[in-house]
């Protein structure tokens, strides 16, 4: 099989000698691949270099050139070229989205699935677009800082800070698994706008509460929710709690509720 393909013009033969050797592979199937010879420790190796026209003739002249320097440095550059794709994955398999999605899969039972959805969804909108693609180890306080302040400048102070608190969750779980050294929330905890205190309205008078359990009282509407109401009135439950209790937390004949964790 010949070195060289001669009906490509510019290609010219070059002498194969330790510090590496250009040449235009043929194959029966047809590709033509740029290869470089060379020897390291004694021993007679290949090198790809692409594969033409893709990769032209100034193209792997230039790669060859990189790969004589690594030659010319000590470094076998098939090696060099190895470790640089296994960093390469080990990035990729580190980076933010990958632990957020690994974290969010191991958490998303505790929550309700409307709250985990929430979860979900302001991530990917606000953090994955600047850190996704990030190795967690390399993200640092200004990065997060940078994308939590788009998301205050959009008015949504609890977002924000219920985005640091996933964060901080999540960062903890990479330092647990050994992706990361630190918590790098750790130190933005007085970097944000507080987040505003709202108070409902109360009822502090006993007429007003009288009334209240008069209006529930005549409540004319569905009995189940005449029943919640009634029932949350008495014990201070939350919503949530309420809405999800089942029978067998009942005791009836002790007059206790026995609340599961949710």
């Amino acid at each position: 099989m010949p070195l060289f393909d001669t009906t490509i013009r510019g290609v010219k033969p070059v002498k194969l000698s330790d510090a590496g050797g250009l040449y235009l592979l043929l194959t029966p199937s047809g590709p033509r691949l740029w290869r470089m010879k060379y020897r390291f420790a004694g021993k007679e190796k290949l090198f790809a270099l692409g594969a033409y026209p893709t990769v032209s003739l100034k193209d792997a002249r230039d790669r060859l050139d990189e790969a004589r320097k690594k030659l010319a440095a000590g470094y076998d550059p098939g090696e060099a070229r190895k470790a640089e794709k296994a960093t390469a994955k080990d990035r990729a398999a580190n980076s933010f989205e990958v632990i957020v999605r690994e974290w969010f899969e191991l958490t998303r039972g505790t929550w309700e699935a409307e709250y985990a959805s929430l979860i979900m969804h302001c991530l990917e909108r606000d953090m994955f677009s600047s850190l996704g693609a990030r190795p967690i180890a390399e993200i640092t306080a200004v990065e997060l800082l940078a994308a939590l302040r788009r998301i205050e400048k959009r008015g949504a102070i609890d977002t924000t800070h219920r985005a640091l608190q996933k964060c901080g969750q999540i960062f903890r779980y990479a330092v647990v698994t050994g992706r990361t050294d630190r918590d790098s929330t750790a130190d933005l905890r007085e970097a944000l706008k507080p987040a505003l205190k709202q108070h409902y309205a109360s009822i502090k008078d006993p007429k007003a509460v009288r009334a209240l359990m008069c209006a529930i009282r005549d409540y004319v509407g569905g009995f189940e929710t005449k029943c919640a109401l009634l029932i949350g009135i008495l014990t201070f439950v939350r919503p949530g709690e309420l809405r999800k209790a089942e029978w067998s937390e009942f005791d009836l004949d002790h007059a206790e509720w026995h609340i599961r964790s949710r």
